[in-house]
């Protein structure tokens, strides 16, 4: 490959996030050593447990419980392709700040989930499957809710709200998703899914490719969040399911990569596509057997190109049914250049409030968990949705972009 080519190929990667904690790469001498070994979920949650509904048996996680009257459930749901371990610091964070209990769940097809028809993944589909877990956990005694999405997840949110899934959702939390942009996107998607790697020979390989990819900034949350969406070819088994790592399970060696910034060949050309959904959806795997030669671990948990048939689903009308949700609404963006007409109009008009957060990729709570968390109970308190914590001092973030 020529200097021309790798140029070119490395400009079409998302920039990595400046940290000033390190040298510049161009330091003499300077080699950084990160940490890409995998986190425990139970280091972010309190609880995890399979629901069973009519559909299947779903796998939810749980933050501790708070004794505060009245406190509002923030049901959480990924983008496609990532796993409810996506929100583990976000939830380790918010509930700092506020008097909440934070509940994420793997969607249908994601995930420790198994569902009839798991390849069904139509929005209608997926909204109902939020009421039914949700019915399945508190039967009568729901408490109020606030809906909270990624890309997916997010539209799935507006979806289930339009849908009144739940009869006691006070509030809705939509993360870098918007209907103009979504669909443009759609075009170049399996174009995108080809271009990611599809077998990782460790779970710290799977990791690292996370973060050097930029599909995850944080290298924090991408060693809680990558393992729940990758799967051992096999044992089948979802890579969470294989931890903590031991001295029969050790560390494999680092990914090789030539200079400091670079990634490695196979995922060079990951990404051209900023939009919803671009920097969420992963390739899913062909599962050859591995060998000595080229030992080839894991695949991704879902073949997200086959979904192809419902994603125009997820986001055809999106910006006008988030509008006509008749209870308090959040979007919160990694660029305000996302926004369409229709949402732009509603915007200045007051329907809902907007939030941007610079200096960050598409997976905006997984990339700064702490200010989203500050934006989310900025949000809630002045809603009197919730009240702060004894010690949730926090920077309240005003409606900007």
């Amino acid at each position: 490959m020529s200097n021309l080519q790798r140029v070119m190929m490395k400009s079409r990667l998302p920039p990595m996030c400046p940290n000033p904690r390190f040298p510049k790469p161009s330091d003499r001498g300077f080699r950084r050593q990160t940490d890409y070994n995998p986190l425990m979920w139970d280091a972010f949650f309190a609880e995890k447990r399979d629901v069973e509904t009519k559909q299947g048996k779903f796998r939810v996680y749980l933050s501790a419980p708070t004794e505060q009257p009245d406190a509002p459930l923030l049901v959480l749901l990924h983008g496609g392709g990532f796993s409810a371990l996506s929100w583990a610091h976000f939830s380790s964070e918010v509930t700092k700040f506020i008097h909440c209990q934070c509940l994420a769940f793997d969607i249908r097809g994601h995930g420790d989930t198994t569902a009839e028809e798991e390849d069904d993944l139509s929005a209608e589909r997926l909204a109902t499957d939020v009421g039914d877990v949700i019915q399945a956990m508190y039967g009568e005694a729901v408490p109020p809710i606030i809906l909270m999405g990624h890309s997916m997840g997010g539209a799935i949110c507006v979806h289930a709200a339009n849908m009144y899934v739940l009869p006691s959702l006070i509030g809705v939390v939509v993360i870098d998703v918007v209907e103009g942009t979504a669909l443009e996107a759609l075009a170049s998607m399996q174009s995108f899914l080809r271009s990611r790697p599809n077998t990782f020979k460790s779970i710290q390989h799977a990791i690292e490719w996370c973060v050097r990819s930029g599909q995850v900034r944080n290298v924090e949350s991408a060693r809680v969040s990558m393992p729940g969406q990758i799967v051992n070819i096999d044992t089948k088994q979802l890579a969470t399911n294989e931890l903590p790592l031991n001295a029969e399970n050790p560390s494999e060696e680092k990914l090789e990569f030539k200079h400091p910034n670079a990634i490695a060949e196979d995922a060079e050309a990951a990404t051209d596509a900023a939009g919803p959904g671009s920097s969420a959806e992963p390739e899913p795997p062909v599962s050859p057997p591995p060998s000595a030669a080229n030992p080839r671990k894991y695949a991704w948990r879902i073949d997200l190109s086959k979904s192809e048939k419902y994603w125009e689903g997820w986001f055809s009308g999106l910006s006008q049914k988030f509008l006509d949700i008749h209870v308090p609404k959040l979007l919160l963006l990694a660029g305000i250049d996302n926004l369409d007409r229709a949402l732009t109009v509603g915007q200045m008009q007051g329907k809902f409030q907007l939030q941007v957060l610079a200096r960050c990729g598409h997976a905006v709570h997984e990339d700064r968990p702490h200010e989203v968390a500050e934006v989310l109970a900025t949000y809630l308190i002045r809603n009197r949705f919730a009240q702060p914590t004894a010690d949730g001092q926090f920077l309240k973030h005003m409606p900007a972009c």
